[in-house]
């Protein structure tokens, strides 16, 4: 529906133009993460600041941004509260810790198992929330501290502003890709507001209208460069209990977000990330945040496309975001405050468009039930709950609907040879899903006293496996008939424990593969 993707090699021009659009769009989203966690305007602006540079240098994945987010404030929330910032610093460095660990063990890789129904579910639901995300632009402070929805000419205006942004965004390129269609639309929007004299909700007033009262009347994205401090918290036991838990869902969501982006943007490139290497700059980011002052977070999906939507390809993109978003906090604080919400409310809105796959509600008929399932359900679930839990539960139905489907793929012909016993050449994984299929295949009560399995085509994937084989012999055994097992591996064999004197052992034509077990170790 939109072709909001457009296919510009890296150069050094538009990832400079690409990075400076993100650093403007960057601003309201880490101050309202900020707020989520109950933190001041400033830890969420370093925090963007540090992710967005060390990822863009460490990282794995050129072009992609990282910087505070929702997935990790919503975590920082309790332990905010509970304890204060100085906790959740001390939370985001282990989860730094643990983020380097997860790279140097290589689990990285373990990203591309990630089934494609849960990714377009993850890439829709994404969408959705980045859509939700951006009604708390439209909600204004009355004058007994209560946001309501703006009304009457602030609303019109705010419309007016975001569909002559998202216009900008959509038929610039078509005249000229030389400039980023994101930042003329944002520069162009913010200087047609003075000119023309409109009232329109700012930057500032939205720091505001989040802040208590007595503080709003000072507010403002002025700030100095961040300073290192360790944590003030007792380095103890009872220390550890309290943020461990915190550090390993930052570490686990941070790491799923980041991988999950990575691979989206590998695909709209055509390129390969480095799925390790990022684990690892993400931990070096998120430790850094912790002795420097800021929240942490991980990539942040919307952003990522509107660097790559801007022509952002190469790590000066995410170098320049940083530097420029840091250099507005100490120099051009009084300028991106004056930044109508409208113009970035406009960007985030043709991301949401372009994040979107549109494509998935014409395919969703045509493609298997079980599929389409996954896809509505983890798209739900990212919305109402998690992105982390959304992705788990999403591999884990997947995971449970492949066992199903190959649970009826075990079978057996059945012949008799001229000795007159019976064999079942058995064809099919042997697995706990399957178990139950492969116990109806058999008939000890009819027959005959001598009865060979045959595992010439068939493989025993885990210890269920096992236990259905000894199960079955004792049934022929307490019949008084004879069973022949063929052709196991030696592990299965060894692993057996009343049908290990029943497998007829062939060293030339047995298989050699292990089963998933505990039992050897």
């Amino acid at each position: 529906m939109f072709n909001l993707i457009y296919k510009t090699p890296s150069n050094i021009k538009n990832d400079v133009l690409s990075g400076t659009t993100v650093a403007l769009a960057l601003v309201p989203e880490a101050v309202a993460f900020a707020f989520v966690a109950g933190l001041e305007p400033m830890v969420g602006l370093y925090a963007a600041f540090m992710m967005g540079l060390i990822t863009s240098i460490v990282g794995g994945r050129p072009g992609m941004i990282s910087g505070a987010t929702g997935a990790t404030a919503v975590v920082m929330v309790s332990l905010v509260a509970a304890h204060g910032v100085q906790y959740l610093f001390a939370a985001v460095i282990l989860a730094g810790l643990l983020q380097i660990v997860a790279g140097i063990l290589r689990l990285g890789k373990y990203i591309r198992m990630v089934p494609h129904p849960v990714m377009l579910g993850f890439v829709n639901g994404l969408a959705i929330v980045i859509f939700l995300a951006q009604m708390g632009q439209f909600l204004v402070k009355n004058d007994v501290g209560e946001h309501v929805w703006m009304q009457g000419e602030l609303l019109y205006t705010m419309g007016i502003l975001i569909a002559v942004t998202m216009l900008i965004i959509h038929f610039l390129p078509k005249l000229t890709t030389a400039v980023p269609s994101s930042l003329v639309a944002i520069v162009g929007v913010s200087l047609a507001v003075p000119l023309l004299g409109l009232e329109a909700r700012t930057v500032i007033d939205f720091v505001k209208d989040m802040l208590p009262a007595e503080q709003a009347a000072t507010a403002t994205l002025k700030g100095e460069l961040p300073s290192f401090a360790i944590p003030s918290i007792p380095f103890t036991l009872e220390t550890l209990k309290i943020i461990l838990p915190t550090a390993v869902i930052i570490a686990a969501v941070g790491l799923i977000e980041s991988l999950l982006t990575l691979t989206l943007i590998d695909e709209i490139t055509g390129t390969r990330g480095r799925g390790n290497r990022e684990c690892i700059g993400q931990g070096v980011a998120n430790t850094t945040n912790g002795f420097f002052g800021g929240m942490g977070g991980c990539a942040m999906i919307g952003q990522s496309m509107i660097n790559i939507n801007s022509g952002g390809r190469g790590r000066l993109s995410g170098i320049t975001a940083a530097l420029v978003l840091l250099g507005f906090i100490l120099f051009g604080a009084s300028l991106i405050e004056k930044i109508p919400l409208a113009a970035l409310v406009g960007v985030m809105f043709m991301v949401v468009l372009g994040t979107f796959e549109w494509s998935s509600l014409r395919i969703i008929r045509k493609i298997p039930a079980s599929d389409a399932f996954i896809l509505i359900l983890v798209s739900a679930i990212t919305v109402v709950a998690d992105l982390a839990i959304a992705v788990i539960i999403g591999v884990i139905v997947s995971a449970l609907v492949f066992a199903w489907k190959h649970a009826q793929h075990i079978a057996a012909d059945i012949s008799t040879d001229d000795k007159g016993s019976k064999i079942y050449a058995i064809r099919g994984p042997l697995f706990f899903g399957s178990v139950a299929n492969f116990k109806e295949l058999f008939t000890p009560e009819d027959d005959p006293g001598d009865v060979i399995l045959e595992f010439q085509r068939s493989r025993v994937s885990d210890h269920s496996g096992i236990e259905a084989l000894d199960g079955l012999a004792e049934r022929y055994r307490a019949l008084g008939k004879t069973l022949h097992i063929r052709h196991l591996s030696p592990e299965c064999v060894e692993l057996l424990d009343k049908a290990k004197d029943l497998c007829e052992v062939n060293r030339l034509e047995d298989p050699n593969y292990h089963v998933a077990s505990d039992k050897l170790a």
